[in-house]
């Protein structure tokens, strides 16, 4: 890196290689700080030399040298990444920027959620631009289970259904009603039957869905919810359909509790034919007491 009167200029691309070496040599020796250093310097070099294809440094060397050996400088790690995804959309490479931020993501997904659910979704934006919809659609996936994770509910509410509409526009309808099964779990999970009820009504218009499984199942949920017959919730939320759904989702189904303490509302009838019932028992033992009210002779 050193200049002089007949060397002008740095000589990036070397250095950059020396760096590389002395990475490797600190890593092997589990000199991590050293390690670090040397990856940093080495990205510098590559990085005033304009050569951004070799970035990955940023990404791949710091996440083995200081994320896996260093567990408590992951933040450090992950903004390195990030710096890196940068440069790489920046180079005109956008799947790259993509992968980078989704493995910064699952570098961090288990010490900070809600940077994990940050970078996911930066990962999904950049495979939407792209077109790149399955992709963009897995990383919306995690970002929607870990909320649901965190009981982060709204912002959960508003990831399904970006989910959904990305599922609906690629016509799989199948996935459709499941994302739609689990927006329910969540907007009766935040009390809200109202939006519940919208998100099914709104559902009939996705082909299929009407007449289906999912959508009777939906219905009878809805209704003892609305009834506050804890009973039937249950019941439904034990179904196959529920219980064999992402496990944050599962989870949503199995703690559902109605409000008012689920207690179960008979209907009028089912009063009546019970008043009616205890007066025929009433007047039944009245008729025996008068038969012996003689006495037994």
């Amino acid at each position: 890196l050193k200049t002089g009167f007949l060397k002008w200029k740095p000589d990036y691309d070397s250095a950059a290689t020396e760096y590389g070496k002395a990475a490797v040599a600190f890593k092997n020796a589990k000199q991590f700080d050293q390690a670090r250093e040397a990856c940093l310097r080495e990205a510098e070099a590559h990085e005033n030399n304009k050569a951004y294809l070799f970035i990955v440094f940023f990404g791949l060397v710091i996440h083995l040298s200081v994320a896996l050996q260093e567990m408590q400088r992951l933040p450090e790690a992950v903004q390195l990444i990030e710096k890196a995804s940068m440069m790489y959309l920046e180079n005109g490479t956008p799947d790259t920027a993509a992968i980078a931020l989704e493995r910064a993501g699952k570098l961090i997904e288990n010490v900070s959620p809600e940077k994990a659910v940050q970078l996911y979704q930066q990962a999904a934006s950049v495979f939407e631009n792209e077109e790149r919809l399955r992709q963009a659609l897995e990383m919306l996936g995690k970002a929607s289970r870990l909320l649901v994770r965190g009981r982060r509910l709204d912002e959960a509410a508003l990831s399904l259904q970006k989910e959904k509409s990305i599922y609906k526009e690629i016509e799989n309808y199948p996935t459709c009603y499941k994302k739609t099964i689990a927006q329910v779990l969540v907007h009766l999970h935040r009390n809200d039957y109202v939006a519940a009820e919208r998100c099914v009504r709104e559902s009939y218009s996705i082909p299929g869905f009407n007449g289906s499984e999912d959508c009777a199942a939906l219905e009878q949920l809805l209704e003892g919810y609305d009834q506050q017959d804890q009973d039937q919730v249950s019941e439904v939320c034990n179904l196959p359909l529920f219980k064999y759904m992402d496990n944050d989702y599962a989870k949503l189904g199995l703690t559902l509790v109605v409000p008012g303490g689920g207690i179960k509302k008979k209907s009028p009838n089912a009063a009546q034919d019970k008043a009616r019932g205890s007066a025929a028992v009433g007047s039944h033992a009245e008729e025996e007491e008068d038969e012996y009210s003689g006495g037994l002779c």
